[in-house]
Order: structure tokens, then C-alpha cells, then sequence
């Protein structure tokens, strides 16, 4: 499993999985993880932008924000993450 190093100074050792790089990668744009009912979900930043508080993690040129609450029970952001209705085909 692969991971970018996260935001310097940070407490948090969070890991991406190569899945979601490759995702991120594919579809072009910066995503975010943050709290769902269902648990933590990787949405892009068109749908729910990040916030000043979020953990910054750089995976190539695009940005992994994972939300400040989500990020002191997550050490892995993995593909079940990824919700399965979601397509972000369009530009903003």
C-alpha cells in the first residue's frame, strides 16, 4: 500500500490505498473525506469542499482532505470509502 506523506506536523499517520490514488488519479480533481451516517466517505470537493481544519494529504498534483473528525479514527482510506452511486464525469 502506498502513501503520500501527510500536512508536516501532523499527529495523524493516515495510509491511502493504492485504489483510492488510483481513483483520485483518474478522475482529475481533489476529494474529500468526511462524515456520512453511514461512516467516513471520500466525496470530491465539487460535491463537499474542504474546510481551513481538514488534514491535507497530496496524492500527484490533486489534494486528499480528510476531515479533522474523521481523522482521529481512520488510518487507512480505502475503496470501500468510495461511494458506488456517485459520477463525478462532469467539470465544474
Amino acid at each position: 500500500m502506498y502513501s503520500e506523506p501527510t500536512e508536516k506536523n501532523s499527529p495523524y499517520d493516515i495510509t491511502v490505498s493504492e485504489e483510492v490514488r488510483r481513483y483520485i488519479l483518474d478522475k482529475g480533481h481533489d476529494f474529500r473525506v468526511c462524515t456520512s451516517c453511514g461512516g467516513p466517505i471520500l466525496l470530491s470537493t465539487l460535491v463537499k469542499p474542504a474546510k481551513p481544519t481538514d488534514i491535507e494529504i497530496y496524492i500527484g498534483k490533486y489534494i486528499l482532505y480528510i476531515s479533522i473528525y474523521q481523522a482521529r479514527f481512520i488510518s487507512c482510506v480505502s475503496k470501500d470509502m468510495i461511494p458506488q452511486f456517485t459520477d463525478y464525469s462532469y467539470t465544474a
